[in-house]
């Protein structure tokens, strides 16, 4: 068999078992009805978030608000955020459709990030299609968030392994747990209501792959009207964002 068949029997293959595994969760009774939606221009879309309830009113006036383009020009060199402190580990983990995404819940010690000497505990990851933070102005195809907040950001090429293997049902939340990691930190807030702020985020600067194909089946799997289920940016409003680069220790 020729190395592209192969490569297309590969692709068919996740393609079917994501396919399984997303059919397998329909959306949750109520989520096509949660309060908002991400549609431009209709009555509850973005725009109106911080109208539709007195709960979600920091939607609107919040001065710290997620997500926002990680400009060359806003930038600072932090070397002292050092490198992240993280002990992600392989957990049982269920999946979730939202309805306005797609959820891995995990439900069992799927290990923690430490920031500021405070432990955050992984208790989810969901993703957005396009992503909703940009580089430098560019927007990229998914993004993944997880718990505390960690982005990261995918670009259109070669299959996600987490997504192939997340049909296994024990799952590893190592995507993120890389050496030397080049990182983006600023303080924001959730992108869906209500919108809190004192988010604390944390982008990977590495921007990984994920199959079309794999981008079509997550879109596919929400509820009409969310398969763009990206914020649109939101002000800087002249905040700090760091920029963490680890440098190689050098012997003298």
């Amino acid at each position: 068999m020729s190395t592209s068949a192969r490569r297309l029997l590969l692709l068919a293959g996740a393609a079917a078992a994501i396919a399984l595994l997303l059919s397998a969760t329909a959306p949750v009774a109520g989520a096509e009805d949660d309060g908002y939606s991400y549609i431009p221009g209709s009555p509850r879309g973005p725009q109106n978030w911080g109208s539709l309830k007195p709960e979600w009113a920091t939607c609107s006036s919040g001065k710290m608000q997620s997500p926002i383009n990680l400009g060359l020009l806003d930038l600072t060199l932090a070397p002292g955020l050092g490198n992240l402190n993280y002990t992600y580990q392989n957990a049982n983990a269920s999946v979730v459709n939202r309805g306005h995404d797609i959820m891995v819940r995990f439900d069992g010690d799927a290990g923690s990030l430490t920031i500021n000497g405070t432990a955050y505990q992984l208790r989810q990851m969901h993703w957005h299609t396009p992503s909703e933070h940009t580089i430098d102005g560019r927007r990229y195809d998914m993004e993944l968030h997880m718990t505390a907040v960690v982005g990261v950001l995918y670009a259109i090429g070669a299959q996600d392994e987490f997504l192939h293997k997340i049909v296994n049902g024990g799952v590893d939340p190592n995507v993120a747990k890389e050496h030397d990691i080049v990182y983006y930190r600023y303080m924001g807030s959730l992108t869906t209501p209500p919108c809190t702020e004192g988010v604390i985020w944390t982008i990977v600067r590495k921007v990984h792959t994920v199959s079309l194909s794999q981008l079509a089946l997550l879109k596919a799997a929400v509820v009409n009207g969310n398969e763009k289920n990206a914020r649109p940016l939101q002000d800087v409003n002249n905040r700090n964002i760091g920029l963490f680069i680890p440098l190689p220790l050098i012997n003298v």
